[in-house]
């Protein structure tokens, strides 16, 4: 092993931790916090803009909401770090399972295959139809 070796290792050594110096200030792996009831309409003002909401529903751990918008059920589900939000029909969302409090939405996504919601009751009485 000759001097040139060293450096190298050196020199690789002190641009790996100066990559990870500025992930560590750029918080780049900062996971997103719970959804409240108004975060959750944040999201879905921007994820589906100009849509009303006819009702909103938020996982009561905050992983998650569900939204009536007419015909759509949109659904703001967490995956990895932050959220996805998906729409499907309202018909699919109130026929969904519901056992243990627990909401189940097949997304029919590969990215977000499927949403699981925490709820205190599914479907809502006041918005079945």
């Amino acid at each position: 092993m000759d001097e040139a070796f060293f450096v190298q290792l050196a020199l690789s050594g002190a641009a790996v931790a100066v990559l990870v110096g500025i992930a560590a200030w750029a918080k780049i792996a900062k996971p997103a916090g719970p959804l409240d009831d108004h975060r959750a309409r944040e999201l879905l003002a921007e994820e589906f803009p100009g849509r009303r909401l006819d009702g909103v529903w938020v996982a009561s751990d905050g992983a998650g909401a569900l939204a009536k918008s007419g015909g759509l059920a949109l659904v703001i589900c967490q995956v990895g770090d932050g959220f996805a939000a998906r729409q499907i029909p309202w018909a699919q969302a109130v026929a969904a399972s519901f056992r243990n409090g627990k909401l189940c939405l097949d997304l029919a996504d590969v990215a977000a295959p499927r949403a699981t919601i925490s709820l205190p009751s599914w479907p809502p009485k006041d918005l079945a139809a």
